[in-house]
């Protein structure tokens, strides 16, 4: 069975998720914003250990402690799609600008694309990509625990910002309705940033994106 966490980390309360195969053990890291010390206490507390770091994209909030982390646990990087490499090449730019701390270069051990599967001892989740939010956004879903992990495509009562270099509304639109509505409604979603929600709720009360 797959089990998570969700960890809140930096300024931005970004919703790292620490994700584990409950008959191994082992266990990814989503999304490693920041407070690396905080997650590896966390991952300890919970007896899991570490063996790949997941990315949904790139922007400093979810991917600014990636390259400590894994060069100090020696972990993949898997993740996001190549669409995001501007946004990595700019990581120490974008921490300087938001105010992180120096964000440490990385290449990616593995880049994902569309209909991917990443494995995590014996759970394997789905690779969809959904851009719109960045070019290379990308999303984890488990059908069997009937759960995404969604980065910042959807929110509960909203939907990731298109404003930034490579955003596209239109596109984000297309990616919610077309790649995450089919995972079904009771699929439940751990977004970015806030709390969880599921796409039958949404689809009926999200506004800018109920009806569709």
């Amino acid at each position: 069975m797959l089990k998570y966490q969700t960890v809140p980390v930096t300024a931005f309360q970004q919703n790292c998720s620490i994700l584990w195969c409950d008959a191994t053990m082992k266990a990814a890291v989503v999304d490693p914003g920041g407070e690396l010390d905080r997650l590896i206490a966390a991952a300890q507390a919970l007896g899991v250990s570490l063996e790949q770091i997941w990315l949904t994209h790139a922007h400093i909030d979810h991917a600014g402690g990636t390259g400590e982390l894994a060069r100090r646990l020696a972990l993949p990087i898997v993740g996001p799609h190549p669409g995001d490499q501007f946004w990595i090449d700019g990581l120490v730019q974008q921490s300087a600008m938001f105010g992180f701390p120096p964000a440490e270069p990385f290449s990616p051990t593995r880049w994902l694309h569309d209909g991917d599967t990443v494995t995590l001892g014996d759970e394997t989740l789905t690779v969809r990509h959904c851009p719109g939010h960045t070019p290379g956004h990308v999303v984890f879903h488990s059908a069997t625990a009937g759960r995404a992990f969604v980065g910042d495509v959807l929110f509960a009562g909203s939907i990731g910002r298109t404003d930034f270099p490579g955003g596209n509304h239109d596109q984000l639109i297309a990616s919610i309705t077309e790649r995450l509505w089919p995972m079904g409604d009771a699929t439940v979603f751990i977004p970015g940033h806030g709390p969880e929600s599921s796409f039958g709720r949404e689809r009926r009360s999200n506004p800018y994106v109920a009806g569709t």
